[in-house]
């Protein structure tokens, strides 16, 4: 995510890496970077399912209230502080916080509507409606299908009650993905951000939950599997988007979700070595990185305009949006977010 958004703005197929790296190579290593959502949507629905049948046993016993309450402690807090900094630099009229883009709409009302469809989660229909329309605002996109998922899972968790049939609505959702991708295979807008065009990845991190509670593989078939989910994901995503818009997605969210399967279901603890560590502390953060990273880059990007950027300084200025991403995201989490995230916690349980 964080190299797709640098490199869209400021070209890594035009820097040093050149030096090393064939320029395609460099383009479809970047370019493919929406694969990196899809891989995300595979892991937030094996968490949410893992999580909730640790948490109560059976999904069908699911505690709403809690549920809801847990959830929006943790991702609104920081969604309100990201859309309050994003906001007021619109309003002082900083350029890549406040451009609207090729819209018939009012800069204003677009930017109500804008901030509306993130909060309520319809910001990738709007984007279907009006196109890119904000540098900030339009990633986005992804916490709409995100936080659809976290209100429709639950309660048809507990609809369904049986395992069984929550496993054939996942089943469902993998069969509609690539028909509606299909249907859409010409517009990015629909085949890519749409919550159908997504919710199949989602479907393969649930369904690999729940097999993973009922298959146990030893370790020599655990690393076989990881070894086989690795390879295929390099292909399909080396493969890219451009041509295989209807199942390059499914199976990007196959090969993660058997990834996850080799790893989860092979029954074995291990260590985290300090490389790992450093991993870890990027998927503790990541929602965080998320919010905020593409306000560093928007601040980057009016300061340090591409066009008068040498490519030589390239990677050095990739290392520093890192860098200061990982840095704010940190200091939001520790200081606002994780605190903030415990006392709604507490309160819910008291009420």
């Amino acid at each position: 995510m964080l190299l797709l958004h640098f490199s869209l703005t400021y070209r890594l197929s035009d820097s040093a890496l050149s030096l090393l790296l064939p320029a395609s190579w460099i383009r479809a290593v970047v370019i493919n970077g929406n694969y990196g959502v899809t891989v995300f949507f595979v892991v937030s629905g094996f968490l949410i399912t893992s999580n909730n049948l640790a948490r109560y046993g059976r999904l069908s016993e699911t505690r709403l209230r809690q549920f809801y309450a847990w959830r929006f402690s943790r991702i609104v807090p920081p969604l309100i502080l990201a859309l309050i900094v994003i906001v007021t630099l619109a309003a002082m009229k900083v350029p890549s916080f406040a451009d609207s883009g090729d819209t018939q709409l009012t800069e204003p009302v677009l930017f109500a509507l804008a901030i509306g469809s993130v909060i309520t989660f319809w910001h990738n229909i709007l984007m279907q409606h009006v196109g890119y329309f904000n540098y900030c605002l339009n990633i986005y996109w992804s916490l709409s299908v995100e936080e659809v998922f976290y209100l429709a899972f639950p309660v048809a968790c507990v609809l369904l009650k049986r395992n069984g049939l929550i496993a054939g609505l996942c089943a469902v959702f993998i069969i509609a993905g690539p028909i509606y991708r299909a249907i859409h295979r010409d517009d990015e807008l629909y085949f890519m951000y749409g919550y159908l065009a997504c919710f199949d990845a989602i479907a393969f991190g649930c369904l690999a939950a729940l097999v993973s509670r009922k298959l146990v593989v030893g370790e020599f078939a655990g690393r076989s599997i990881r070894f086989a989910a690795g390879v295929g994901l390099v292909i399909f995503y080396l493969a890219g988007i451009d041509g295989h818009e209807v199942f390059g997605f499914s199976l990007i969210a196959l090969c993660s979700a058997l990834l996850l399967l080799g790893a989860f279901g092979s029954g074995q603890k291990k260590s985290i070595r300090p490389p790992t560590r450093i991993l870890c502390w990027f998927g503790r953060h990541s929602y965080e990185l998320y919010l905020f990273h593409i306000i560093v880059l928007a601040a980057m990007r009016d300061i340090v305009p591409k066009e008068s950027l040498p490519p030589i300084l390239k990677l050095p200025l990739l290392a520093l949006f890192v860098l200061m991403s990982a840095l704010l995201a940190g200091a939001v989490a520790r200081f606002y977010a994780e605190p903030l995230n415990r006392r709604l916690r507490l309160l819910s349980s008291l009420a």
